[in-house]
Parts: structure tokens; sequence; C-alpha cells
């Protein structure tokens, strides 16, 4: 169920997935297929296995601006904002990559582990995310089932891939508990949609749980290997460059609630990520080798309790990073420690117009290689009897630079960092509403948001690199996402405005590759057409219209993008299915990121058995 967290809307909707069916399809039912993302209709990506970043592609609340294919290297930026103050949690979790958030989506879990993504914003994510100014995907564990699946694909441009799950229970419990245990095995590769947009990935994971009727613990561990080559990778000179990315998680979490809404949870995790990028595939360490490892390790324990007609929401998070680099050598330190701590009180106050929630409190950021920060947060939500909730709520929060921006050579190279960068503040004013009508669960949110001392990647003309600079900005949306559920059909529908001011300062910017990369207008849908006699068809739709940017060479500044999945159950074979899949149906060339090539038409057949 999808819930406005923190802003007090009770209102509850219903999830996009695959549920519902026609009376006459209930042969064609297949409960232990697990949804990956309740928003988007395409479940798994063309040309790869499934992750994390697959399900966000056509969110309506997440922009996932991909370099090659999104699971190769995407970011996600929210309500306008840039890739790195969009950030990643899991359960109690915040994942982080201290070196850039172009890895923040290295994530080696499939999804087929994890709970459909929530999207934190404004007051929710103040509280809950880590780092992170705007917005933050939250996931939870799924709870293990005894089910397994395979599934192969084969496509043009020589792709092919291949995946194995399985989900086990135990028949006798422990200490009254259910225990089970999970793993995957998944490998892609393919030529690529353009020459030299080859890939080659690999993933392995597994999982112990152990799971009661007021809680659930799980300890999971997951390699990942991805290699692969895109033309303008990350510059705009005409080079083909490659990334080979090795990313290991370790992760403990531990959940127990008395009802959804009164609960902790508490958790540790370790993350390594090694990366090799290279500028010039045909030269190699051609403009310094770039070789970088990160660690990070973090321990986090939040929760929500209820006290009479009070209740505390509260959140505490400490992390450790390390930096072991070739180029990223400029300042002092290559190490840092971060804190945070949230608590927000809240009451509830019944009135003749319905249910008022309120709430107010604070949260404390800090590390040791920066000034701290107290950012505070209010909000108000009244539910009325018809289960409509209008809310209006105030957030601050803060970040600092990760080490890119902040440890690259000022002076020379291809990324020219700033060591004055210091910590970005974020306050976001926002009112919207929740309700249902005709049949459509709707969702809106209008909002004002400043930005100070963002960092950006910029260009200027004459200087061949790209250069970290602070700017101020000022951003206005609206969002509205509706979704109405048939036995036949499922249709998501969303759209965004924004508008963007933006203030360097007295530094040459004559384009931005992020801070300015937005969409003023941009409209999703997801249909899901359950046609009977076992086919069903999937179909996902963006179209933009993109700020103008002179780096965007090709493609203009509008574009209409389309993924579209065809699928039959045969009636014979319960449990088999077949696909075609279809992505950038209408072979757009609109680039995403300024500069970086679009992928091309790409099509797959597949299988997949389930038991």
């Amino acid at each position: 169920m999808l819930r406005a967290a923190l802003t007090g809307c009770a209102l509850a909707f219903a999830a996009a997935g695959p549920v519902a069916r026609a009376a006459d399809d209930s042969a064609y039912e297949l409960p232990k297929v697990a949804v990956y993302s309740e928003q988007v209709a395409n479940q798994t990506p063309v040309n790869t296995f499934a992750m994390p970043v697959s399900g966000l592609r056509f969110e309506p609340r997440v922009d996932v601006q991909a370099r090659n294919l999104a699971e190769g290297q995407a970011d996600l930026a929210i309500r306008g904002g840039v890739f790195e103050n969009t950030g990643f949690k899991l359960g109690a979790l915040s994942l982080f990559d201290p070196q850039t958030g172009h890895y923040f989506a290295e994530i080696p879990i499939p999804p087929a582990m994890l709970q459909s993504p929530k999207i934190l914003t404004g007051a929710a994510n103040a509280l809950a995310g880590l780092n992170a100014g705007v917005g933050t995907v939250a996931y939870g564990w799924r709870p293990i089932e005894p089910r397994g699946e395979a599934a192969v694909a084969v496509g043009d441009f020589a792709t092919n891939r291949q995946s194995l799950y399985q989900g086990v229970v135990a028949k006798t419990g422990v200490g009254g508990q259910t225990l089970a245990a999970d793993a995957e095995l998944a490998r892609s590769e393919s030529e690529g949609s353009v020459p030299f947009g080859d890939h080659n990935f690999r993933r392995a994971a597994g999982r112990l749980q152990l799971r009661g009727a007021q809680s659930q613990t799980d300890l999971f561990a997951g390699w990942q290997h991805k290699f692969f080559g895109w033309p303008n990778l990350y510059t705009p000179f005409g080079f083909n460059e490659t990334e080979d990315l090795r990313t290991t998680l370790y992760a403990f979490h531990h959940r127990a609630w008395t009802s959804p809404e009164n609960y902790w949870e508490l958790g540790a995790y370790y993350r390594r990520n090694d990366d090799d990028y290279e500028f010039n595939r045909a030269v190699p360490g051609a403009s310094n080798p770039f070789q970088h490892t990160t660690h990070v390790s973090a321990v986090s324990f939040d929760g929500h309790q209820q006290f009479g007609d009070w209740a505390v929401a509260y959140n505490a998070q400490a992390m450790h990073d390390s930096l072991a680099s070739t180029s990223l050598t400029f300042g002092p330190y290559h190490t840092r420690s971060f804190l945070k701590l949230g608590v927000v009180p809240e009451t509830s106050l019944d009135t003749s117009a319905g249910q008022l929630l309120l709430r107010a409190g604070a949260t404390y950021d800090d590390t040791n290689r920066d000034a701290s920060a107290v950012s505070p947060l209010v909000s108000a939500a009244l539910t009325r009897p018809d289960g409509t909730c209008l809310y209006a709520e105030y957030a601050e929060t803060t970040q600092v630079p990760t080490y890119t921006a902040l440890k690259s050579n000022p002076a020379a190279g291809l990324f020219r960092g700033n060591p004055k960068l210091g910590r970005a503040t974020s306050r976001n004013l926002e009112t919207g509403a929740a309700f249902q009508a005709a049949g459509w669960s709707v969702e809106t949110a209008l909002f004002y948001r400043w930005d100070d001392h963002l960092t950006d990647w910029t260009f200027a003309k004459g200087i061949t690199a790209r250069t970290a600079n602070r700017v101020d900005t000022g951003t206005l949306g609206f969002e509205v996402v509706t979704t109405r559920r048939t036995p036949r059909c499922d249709l998501i529908l969303g759209y965004t405005y924004l508008d963007k001011t933006a203030d360097y300062g007295l530094a040459t910017v004559d384009a931005s590759f992020y801070a300015l990369n937005f969409a003023r207008h941009r409209f999703t849908a997801a249909v899901v057409l359950r046609l009977g006699a076992g086919f069903e068809a999937r179909l996902d739709h963006e179209y933009r219209v993109q700020e103008k940017n002179f780096l965007r060479t090709i493609g203009g500044n509008e574009a209409f993008v389309s993924a579209v999945g065809l699928y039959y159950l045969p009636p014979a074979v319960r449990g088999l299915e077949f696909s075609l899949l279809v992505d950038n149906l209408w072979d757009s060339t609109f680039q995403e990121i300024p500069a970086v090539p679009a992928a091309r038409r790409q099509f797959a057949v597949g299988a997949a058995y389930r038991w």
C-alpha cells in the first residue's frame, strides 16, 4: 500500500501491481510473482537482468538519466534535484558512495529480495534520509516465500541474459519464528546499441531471514561486477569511454512492530566499491589513471512509537567512509565520519473538519570535516471523514559534497574539483492533497525549494573539462500521480512541472550538466492490459519537454520514449511465461544527459519459468 509517509495522510492507495485479474483469467494467476515497482508496468528490462534502478525508469516521481542503459550508469533526480542529492535507503540503512553520486545506485541486491520502493520527499526525506538534499528512494526487505524463478532472454546486438532465483522456507522454526533463505545468480552481456556500447554484468547474492509474527531479521551478502562502454560517457569530447565497477555489500537488518505505524528497526552494513574508469578505451590510462576504491561502514536505528494522543518518530545514523584513489589526491583527508540524529514529536486532534495531525521536530547533521547543522521540520495534515487528506509542511535538509567534487585537481584534468565546497542547505515549502474520485486515486503536491551552495558540474567554452561549482537555485514544482485499477486494466498517470532559477556567482558557466538539466514538463503513463487467454500487454511511456542546453547536440529538447512488453502464459504449463520486449520503441535520439548519446531501440524475446 502506498501511504503519504510523514505528512499524516492516512489515505491508502491500491498498488499498481498486477494483482487484480479478470474472472476468466484466474487460471493464469501467479501469486508468487514478485512486483518490483508498483508505479511502472514493465518489471524486467530488455537488455540485462533486473536491478533496483530498473523499476524507477518510468516512475512518475523519479527522473532517471541514463548513460548506455539505466542499469549501466544512471543518475537519479527527484523534483529537479541533481544526482547527488538523491539518496537510497534500505530499511533503516542509508546506502551511500563517498566518491560520487554516479555510483549511489550500485546496489548488488536482486529486486526479488526487496519491497516496492517508496519515494520520500519533503519532511519524510528530511527525517529518514542521510546526506540527501531532495529525496530518498526507500526499500524494505521482502519476506521470503518458497518460490523459484529461472529466466533467459536474447535480443539484437548479441544481447543475452540469464537469471536464477530460489527462496526456501524451513519446515521447522527457530524459537517460534520461521527460518528462510533465498539466493540469486544473474548475468548479461551485449555488444550495445551503438558502437563501443558493450556491457558484461554479473551478480551473486544470498540472504538468511528469521521472521515472526511481529519481527523480521535479514542477513545479506551480495557481489556485482559491471563492465560497460559508451561514447561520451562522462565527457563531451568524442572519446569511447568505459567503466569497470565491482561492488560488495554485506548488511544486517532487524525490524520489530506492533502495528504498521508503531515499529523500531536497526541495522548495519559494509559496502566496498572499486571503480576503474577509462577516458579513452583505446589508450588505457590516458589523461590520468582513474582508479578508486571506497569503503563505507554504517549503523542505523529508527522507529515510530505511539503514546496515547502523542507519538514520536526518531532516527539515528552513523557512517564512516574512506577513499583510495590514483587521481582524487588533492586535499588533506580521505576519510570522513557522519552522524545524523532526528526527533519529530506529533499529536493528533479531532476537529469538526476531520482528524488533524501536527508534527514539529528537527534533525542534527555533523561530520568531522565540516560544520554541523540543525534543520527544522514542521507539518500539518488534515484527514477528512471521506478519506481526503490535505497537508502543508516545511522542512530543511543539508548535505556535504562527495570526494570527486572535493578532491579532483582544481586547476587541470578532465574533472576539476573545488576544495572550497561546503555544506549545502535545501529548504522545501510544500502543500498537497490525496483523495479518491470516480475510481481514481490521486496524489498532488505543489512546492518551492531553495537550494543554497548546491554542488553542480558545469562547462565553460574553451575549457576542456567539467568543473565543480557552487550554485544557488530556486525550484517551483507541481506534481500529480493518479492510479486506476480494474480487472482488465491498470493505469498510472504522472505529470510534473518544474521552473528553476540559478545563480553561480562569479563562476563562468556556459552549460550545466546536472542542476539545469531538468524537464519543465514530464508526463508518464504506465498501462497493464490483461487481454485474456493468457496474454498481457505492459506499456510504459514518457513525454518530456527539457530545459534547453547547448551541450545537447542531438535529439532536440522534446522526447517521447516507450517501453513495451507482450507476455503469454500458456494454459498447458502453469508457471511458464514467454515475453517480447521492446525498449525505446520510437528510436528516440534524445540525450538524457547533455552530450551523452541515447541508447537506440532494442528488442528481446524471453522465457521464464516460476515454481
